[in-house]
């Protein structure tokens, strides 16, 4: 299969996103191509790094790159100010520190790109950064597009900026050391997608579920072709939607769908016992039962999004949500303007529209559908 690039095109930020297998090799030529980069600093966590920075590392080496590696503790409670701090401190207090010409290596999954890309923004007034993604969540969603930030005690992703990367590069191998579970809060974000622009792609997860899920925990057995094209097909999309509307003040809120209900979930459940992906599948069933609630979607579409989203292996219920608390944490949301929540409505697969006139008993209503 030849290798799949999809480029951003945002003129003097555009970028290339490379998909394919054993990447993380080419990362020093890549970086030194992109950029001319003579040091760089791979910011990963206490999972990834054991893993996979030491071939990331040799490959900066080999390049000509002068380069070390900061770690902090894996996990999203950790996507905070504070870890930002450390790794401010790592990368200035070091002797030499950084400097303007400087790039930073994101290495790891969503929490890692996140957080690497923020520090990237706001060291030195911002210095250049490559995502290396190592989770599906994050090759198909936050390593695109330039969102970068931190979560608050108010909800998440309140802190950040936009800060575009050099580049992105995308090893499906890295993928087969995740646990299901990882595997599956990517495939939640596809399923977005495909709600959101594109209808055959449903059919594609649909037709290829059994092969994206394949083998242990830790040696998945995808093929990864397969992957290959499902990650391309994704990120186009992703592609498009930013190009048109780089800073979200159009349709780039399109790709929040199942966001708006599901963050709210998220932060009431608490990051540590909800995966984002699986907090966004409730939020796709919440939110489509909402627009079939107003007429907008057919009830046997949402019920087709849920049964493709249970046979993922994805949370479809939730028991125990507060609606008050839920309601009020989407007045919080950074999506909401004013003081109105604001929520994407699917009206067919592939066709959505933002809606800012929601009311708290439309939301009540949607998440019986949890229940």
């Amino acid at each position: 299969m030849t290798e799949p690039t999809v480029r951003i095109d945002l003129g003097e930020r555009s970028y290339s996103v490379r998909i394919a297998a054993g990447l993380l090799g080419e990362t020093g030529e890549a970086l030194a191509g992109a950029t001319g980069a003579k040091q760089a600093v791979v910011v990963s966590d206490t999972t990834v790094a054991p893993l996979y920075a030491q071939p990331v590392l040799d490959s900066l080496t080999e390049a000509g790159i002068t380069s070390r590696v900061l770690t902090f503790p894996a996990g999203e409670s950790n996507k905070t100010l504070a870890t930002v701090s450390a790794v401010l401190d790592g990368l200035l207090l070091h002797d030499p520190p950084i400097d303007r010409k400087s790039v930073v290596v994101a290495l790891g999954g969503g929490v890692v790109g996140d957080l690497a890309g923020f520090v990237a923004a706001v060291a030195l007034r911002g210095v250049r950064f490559l995502q290396l993604p190592t989770t599906l969540l994050a090759a198909v969603d936050s390593s695109v597009g330039g969102k970068t930030g931190v979560d608050h005690t108010a909800g998440k992703n309140l802190i950040g900026a936009f800060h575009q990367p050099s580049g992105v590069l995308c090893d499906v191998e890295t993928l087969r050391t995740l646990p299901k579970r990882e595997l599956r809060n990517g495939l939640a974000e596809c399923v977005k997608h495909a709600v959101i622009r594109d209808a055959e792609l449903l059919d594609f997860i649909e037709s290829h579920a059994d092969d994206f899920l394949s083998g242990e925990d830790g040696a998945l057995a995808f093929s990864a072709d397969g992957m290959i094209e499902l990650i391309a097909r994704n990120v186009a999309i992703k592609a498009k939607v930013v190009a048109e509307d780089e800073r979200e003040s159009g349709v780039r809120a399109h790709l929040n769908a199942g966001h708006t209900i599901g963050h709210a979930v998220e932060t009431f459940v608490g990051y540590e016992n909800i995966g984002h992906g699986e907090a966004v599948a409730l939020g796709l069933v919440a939110e489509n039962a909402l627009a079939v609630s107003r007429g907008l979607l057919r009830a046997d579409v949402a019920d087709r999004v849920k049964n493709v989203l249970a046979m993922l292996g994805l949370p479809v219920r939730q028991g125990g949500l507060d609606a008050d608390e839920i309601w009020r944490l989407m007045q919080h949301d950074k999506k909401a303007m004013a003081g109105r929540v604001r929520i994407v409505l699917p009206n067919a697969l592939g066709d959505v529209n933002l809606h800012d006139d929601i009311e708290t008993g439309e939301v009540r209503r949607a998440l019986e559908a949890l229940q």
